[in-house]
């Protein structure tokens, strides 16, 4: 139909980030968790890890190459426990805002606390987040493919989501959000700056904060403002790609839009009609990022009209909650009914047009959590060779 498979990210056949664990780490974790290991012990195994996982990649004809989070226990580590002025550790649940599906969640299983952080003093990146990870990654392909590697990195918001400006920050160091979101957003750039230097040209926010606008009864009930609410995440993230110089054209910046992902759960359902033109004209991403695996639980193509020319939607129509393999010609027929709500957007284009501006995944990472999904390492293989299968007939 059109014979552009691409050559620079995001990737016809994509993948989100995270891979399933191998058996070593996974043991090794668990003594970690257990009281029985140190942080440091794990490293030996993290490092066989990613070196297993790049080489999975490789052998798969991947575009994008990830760490696979080997070194993560969960998706959102690794920011905000570095940066000065932030206290990380355990919360009582009551200082969390239950209209998220995810708190609500953490209470139905009776957590009376959940790990969070609270901002004590001004926020400074006086460490690098994943610099040190990017650099051993890097170390792990050749020279002509360090432009294909991608960061994965938690959304300026995520913490603020928890607790809202009451509870986010002190109000002696902060007096209101955008005083603070600013002081994160030099952190995120400077990051991104490093990043850059070394060689990165693919970072993605991995955010479950849009997905859950989709419905704000709650919030209102609660006295807070959605619309306000969902401003403020939307000037956080464009706070933190701003004044990208013209050499960092060749950065590609993605989005996630998370719907939670824990060992196979989801926290919510609903389409994305409720941000989709916020978000898609009004965020300065390169790409978006969006599940699609159910219709029941992600909604219609409908919200793509909103996709403006120079920017590029991945469809996550592949599942990674389950290990079933899903129909190469139900997932090709996906793709062109995106595609056909593309073409009759706004503002309209031609089919090929269309086609160009759209990739294919998995819906999230196999593994948020380093427990992992209810998937093998073989249902991988599977499930984004039938990706390949898939982006090969309608792209070649």
């Amino acid at each position: 139909m059109t014979a552009s498979l691409k050559q620079r990210p995001p990737f016809r056949v994509e993948h989100v980030g995270s891979l399933i664990r191998p058996k070593p780490l996974l043991e090794k974790r668990a003594l970690l968790e257990q009281g029985k290991c140190t942080r440091d012990d794990l490293k030996a195994e993290e490092d066989a890890a990613c070196a297993h996982v790049v080489q999975l990649q490789q052998q798969l004809g991947l575009g994008t190459i990830t760490d696979g989070e080997m070194r993560r226990a969960i998706y959102h580590e690794g920011v905000f426990d570095k940066m000065e002025g932030i206290v990380a550790g355990p919360r009582p649940l009551t200082e969390f805002s239950n209209y998220w599906p995810y708190v609500q969640i953490l209470g139905s299983l009776g957590l009376k606390e959940f790990g969070s952080c609270y901002c004590t003093g001004k926020i400074k990146r006086t460490v690098p987040f994943f610099v040190e990870q990017f650099k051993a990654l890097k170390a792990l392909v050749p020279p002509e493919d360090v432009s294909r590697l991608k960061v994965n990195i938690c959304p300026p918001g995520w913490f603020h989501q928890f607790h809202g400006p009451n509870q986010t920050y002190d109000k002696a160091v902060y007096s209101n959000d955008a005083e603070y979101f600013d002081d994160i957003a030099v952190a995120y750039r400077a990051e991104i700056a490093e990043l850059y230097e070394l060689g990165c040209r693919n970072i993605q926010f991995d955010d479950p904060t849009f997905c859950f606008f989709y419905s704000m009864t709650a919030m209102r009930a609660a006295g807070d403002d959605p619309d306000a609410l969902l401003n403020t995440y939307i000037r956080a993230i464009n706070l933190c790609t701003a004044g990208r110089p013209e050499e960092f054209l060749a950065l590609n910046i993605g989005l996630h839009m998370c719907r939670g992902n824990y060992m196979g759960m989801h926290f919510d359902q609903g389409g994305y009609e409720r941000v989709a033109e916020k978000i898609f004209t009004e965020l300065d991403i390169d790409t978006y990022y969006l599940e699609y695996d159910d219709e029941g639980r992600c909604g219609s193509f409908h919200p793509l009209r909103y996709l403006p020319l120079n920017k590029m939607v991945v469809l996550g129509i592949v599942t990674t909650k389950r290990p079933e393999l899903e129909d190469p010609e139900v997932l090709k027929a996906r793709v062109l009914e995106a595609a056909e709500v593309l073409v009759a957007g706004s503002p309209p284009r031609s089919k090929e047009e269309a086609l160009n501006q759209i990739c294919i995944s998995p819906q999230c990472g196999f593994a948020s959590v380093w427990q992992g999904n209810p998937v093998t390492e073989e249902d991988i293989k599977a499930k984004i060779r039938v990706l390949q299968t898939v982006a090969k007939e309608i792209w070649e």
